[in-house]
């Protein structure tokens, strides 16, 4: 588990991404759509177009980190507003990255066995 820094904001890409892109393109994309600085050491998510896969890019002074995670069931819930960025807390990222939502923490899918 990586623990978020407390001064670290978390923006949150709305609209779709294409989920074929690296860290460079999702930079790009911070910069040229969401108007913010890619490098500042915050958290940057993004969600593919079927809403089950996110990936999140961030650079922390010593390099760049790009995780990705797929729910097997459900979606992530997002925000509906296109084109621009919406700011959560790095425990609303918590729930939104374990499939709850994070706007009224509750289970969105709850898994009746393993494997």
């Amino acid at each position: 588990m990586i623990s978020v820094p407390g001064n670290v904001r978390v923006w949150l890409a709305t609209g779709y991404t294409d989920m074929r892109r690296g860290f460079p393109s999702l930079a790009l994309q911070v910069q040229e759509v969401l108007h913010k600085e890619p490098l500042s050491g915050h958290l940057f998510v993004f969600r593919g177009r079927r809403s089950d896969l996110v990936k999140v890019i961030w650079h922390y002074g010593q390099g760049a980190c790009l995780f990705t995670k797929k729910l097997e069931r459900g979606k992530f819930i997002w925000p509906s507003v296109a084109g621009e960025a919406v700011t959560i807390s790095p425990a609303q990222l918590s729930y939104l990255l374990s499939g709850i939502d994070w706007r009224n923490p509750q289970e969105t899918q709850r898994p009746t066995r393993v494997g």
